[in-house]
């Protein structure tokens, strides 16, 4: 049985990647699984300088899901580079370094200065709906999404993953723009824009009012999403929101996605990633699949 996965370049041992955000650096993580096990993992947002974040409250429960305001809390891409990246290597895992900054300088700047180092690919968040500045003021538009995109494919020499935004009108216009701009992959979705009230105090209920909601309940969403991005770009798409297990991913595989990324689901459960991957090869054995490239929109009309 393959599982492995070729995204332009970034080779994975098999499609399970652990999503920006929720994974930090993999640190904790190891606690509870041999990281070798996974395809890859994307670190927590990089900023050029180190960031605390939002204001608290930064997470707020929801009937199936979260909303996180955390706002890219980080400690900067050169501390990455000398406490994180030394550790990471110790697994035979592919190192996603998720980008993010205030203006096109700014991604620039952090891309070229890893493209100098031990990672295996870049991706670009355009797409976070917690900081004030930069990201979704990128990913909002097909127009700010080719600017960031273009400049930062000039300075960039690792396999460039641009991560798209749900809060738009046209997902593929979005993607369309990435891959015309220079992008090797798109990963999909972000977080949905969302909001949670206190009754009793009549008060936002996130310090940041607003936040990103992940989940169980995006997952339709995602999927439409990825269904529709894979039909309309010839790049390989990467799908996440609201994986849970193997079946969830499995969908996302069947509507388009090389591989998927899995991230809210590890609060509830550490071992996801690995369960999921068990899932996967389950499938296989049961529907005689022998790579899983042959799932890769598989989905039948």
């Amino acid at each position: 049985m393959d599982l492995s996965v070729n995204i332009a370049g970034l080779k994975l041992k098999n499609p399970i990647i652990a999503a920006s955000g929720t994974f930090g650096f993999g640190r904790e993580f190891s606690e509870y699984f041999d990281l070798n096990l996974l395809g890859g993992i994307s670190v927590k947002g990089l900023t050029l300088k180190p960031r605390k974040g939002n204001e608290p409250p930064r997470i707020a429960e929801t009937p199936a899901g979260i909303l996180n305001s955390v706002g890219l809390q980080n400690p900067g891409v050169y501390s990455f580079i000398k406490d994180e990246i030394p550790f990471l290597r110790r697994f035979d895992t592919a190192i996603i370094a998720n980008i993010a900054g205030n203006t096109v300088d700014d991604y620039c700047r952090i891309a070229e200065i890893l493209s100098d180092t031990d990672i295996d690919a870049i991706e670009l968040n355009v797409s976070c709906p917690n900081v004030k500045e930069g990201c979704l003021m990128f990913g909002s538009t097909a127009e700010g999404i080719s600017k960031v995109t273009s400049a930062v494919r000039k300075v960039c020499k690792k396999p460039l993953i641009v991560k798209l935004s749900p809060n738009v009108t046209d997902i593929t216009e979005m993607a369309k723009a990435a891959e015309d701009s220079g992008a090797d992959s798109v990963s999909l979705i972000n977080t949905l824009l969302g909001m949670a009230i206190d009754i009793k105090s009549r008060k936002p209920i996130l310090g940041n009012i607003m936040g990103g909601l992940s989940g169980p309940a995006v997952k339709p969403v995602a999927v439409r999403m990825v269904y529709q991005v894979s039909k309309a770009v010839k790049i390989p798409v990467i799908g996440m929101g609201g994986i849970s297990d193997a079946d969830d991913a499995i969908e996302f595989i069947l509507a388009g996605a090389s591989a998927v990324m899995i991230g809210t689901a590890g609060f509830v459960n550490p071992y996801v990633w690995v369960e999921t991957l068990d899932g996967i090869k389950q499938y296989m054995e049961q529907h005689g699949f022998k790579k899983i490239s042959e799932l890769t929109g598989a989905l039948l009309d």
